[in-house]
């Protein structure tokens, strides 16, 4: 393992103790800050993989499809526990070196290995930083923004009410009603009428009465339906205009690392 893609090769993979028995799957590779040696395997133990543990590199060798190393898997599982935050501190390092029976001393080597150790460690592809304001999360920032998003409601705004009252029209007609007059009427005498002139005393008194009759106007009223009338109603769509002011947040890139891209 010369290279950065093959150390990079390793993560995922299972570490193995010196008996070949598993301990766990590799999670990351630290490195060396000061000589970019990987010094350091972070290996998820434990029931459900919740645990990391540190287990030096060197002397670890090509298993199959895993990694060996000299340690004993009872040795790995109880070394002190330190942050699988991307790097590991003098203190950290220290109690670890201790553990695995390692020397250590604030001296560096060319190799990067504990003829002294070192004081902070990275991993090898995949030491990408850690938050430095806010809680610590994964190696990305989110940049985000405020969409305008409207939204409808339905509330009630008036009462239309149909109702119906009683008033009273004066109204006028003109109709046409009959009466009747007398008229008298007069005849001479014939050979025709001769003998009704003669029925009767040749002198005397006599009353003769007809009745006479007219027309009287009656108002009366009938009800008479004329319609049926109902509410209803329809639905008016309107444009109405929305104003808001959205926040955005802006990412930029502070440094002058040549290669900073």
């Amino acid at each position: 393992m010369t290279t950065a893609q093959d150390l990079r090769g390793w993560i995922g993979r299972t570490l193995v103790d010196h008996e070949g028995e598993k301990i766990g799957r590799i999670d990351a590779i630290y490195l060396d800050n000061e000589t970019g040696q990987p010094e350091w395997l972070a290996v998820s133990t434990g029931w459900f993989g919740n645990r990391i543990s540190f287990v030096p590199l060197p002397g670890a060798t090509q298993q199959g499809d895993d990694l060996r190393v000299t340690f004993t898997k009872e040795q790995v599982k109880g070394a002190p526990h330190a942050e699988a935050d991307g790097q590991l501190s003098q203190e950290e390092e220290a109690e670890l070196y201790q553990h695995y029976g390692l020397g250590y001393s604030e001296q560096r080597s060319d190799s990067g290995l504990p003829d002294g150790g070192t004081a902070t460690t990275g991993t090898l592809g995949t030491d990408t930083g850690s938050d430095t304001s806010g809680p610590s999360t994964d190696d990305a920032m989110t940049r985000s923004e405020e969409e305008l998003r409207v939204d409808k409601t339905t509330q009630q705004v008036g009462t239309a009410r149909l109702r119906k009252w009683v008033e009273t029209e004066h109204v006028q007609e003109t109709v046409p009603v009959a009466h009747e007059e007398v008229r008298v009427e007069r005849e001479p005498i014939t050979a025709g009428n001769i003998d009704s002139a003669m029925d009767g005393p040749e002198i005397s008194s006599e009353e003769h009465e007809m009745p006479l009759y007219e027309e009287q106007v009656v108002a009366n009223t009938d009800v008479v339906p004329k319609e049926r009338v109902r509410l209803d109603k329809d639905v008016v769509t309107e444009e109405q205009a929305v104003d808001a002011d959205l926040r955005k947040e802006r990412v930029d890139i502070e440094g002058n690392s040549p290669t900073n891209r």
